[in-house]
């Protein structure tokens, strides 16, 4: 069965915006979990806002599967070695919004992936990264003998139906290269009901689906339990 990722930065930045404690992260990890998400994702940049420390470890003493994306500068894995996840998606840092963060580039991929993979490797906590749904990330992530991808469906799920045929032609690829060179693989970025049966299909390998904004968005109208059985249907 695809595992189900429920991303929670977006819940953050509304605590932000309001200027409020609430919502508890912690809680609404919680609730995830218990209404079916496999595992619970938070995003930490160097200001660690809209996600704080706090939250952070706040979240960790309640759930059981903790995963946390950031871009590999020292500070951030320091954060994440003290932490210690259960997994680390390696991103670049958020540049237009703190919740969007873009795939790494070939020259990180090359030059600062190995060696921050290699330090939570050694210590025992499982390295994916996100790169863009192309061969040579796809070798690259390789080389630095992480333990999955994720790909990044931006750019794919997102474009005019005229042109997303092509774009989940090389979304396919991408995947089937992956799943060569024997990397598990998971998808994010910008997913929402709707738009995650057509990258199922294109890759029927993929084993995780991230979702965020849109789940949360849903959640409000439905709760989170209905909001997780929708999107977990288009996953079989």
């Amino acid at each position: 069965m695809r595992a189900l990722v429920a991303a929670l930065d977006a819940a953050a930045a509304l605590r932000e915006l309001v200027r409020r404690s609430e919502p508890r992260l912690a809680a609404i990890a919680l609730a995830a979990e218990m209404s079916g998400a496999d595992a619970v994702r938070l995003s930490a940049n160097e200001a660690l806002r809209p996600v704080s420390e706090g939250d952070l470890y706040d979240v960790r003493r309640v759930v059981r599967q903790l995963e946390l994306r950031l871009a590999p500068t020292p500070s951030l894995l320091k954060l994440a070695l003290e932490l210690r996840p259960d997994r680390v998606v390696l991103a670049s840092e958020p540049t237009q919004s703190r919740l969007d963060a873009a795939p790494l580039d070939s020259a990180a991929l090359r030059h600062a992936l190995p060696p921050a993979a290699r330090a939570l490797r050694e210590a025992g906590i499982p390295v994916w990264v996100r790169i863009a749904p192309e061969p040579e990330s796809v070798k690259l992530a390789r080389g630095a003998e992480i333990a999955g991808v994720e790909l990044s469906s931006v750019g794919t799920v997102d474009l005019p139906e005229s042109e997303r045929a092509a774009a989940l032609e090389r979304f396919g690829d991408a995947a089937r290269l992956a799943a060569k060179l024997r990397l598990p693989i998971g998808v994010a970025g910008r997913l929402e009901a709707g738009r995650v049966r057509g990258l199922v299909l294109a890759a029927p390998i993929l084993e995780r689906v991230v979702v965020g904004r849109a789940l949360l968005a849903r959640a409000l109208l439905v709760g989170i339990e209905r909001a997780l059985r929708e999107l977990r249907a288009e996953l079989a």
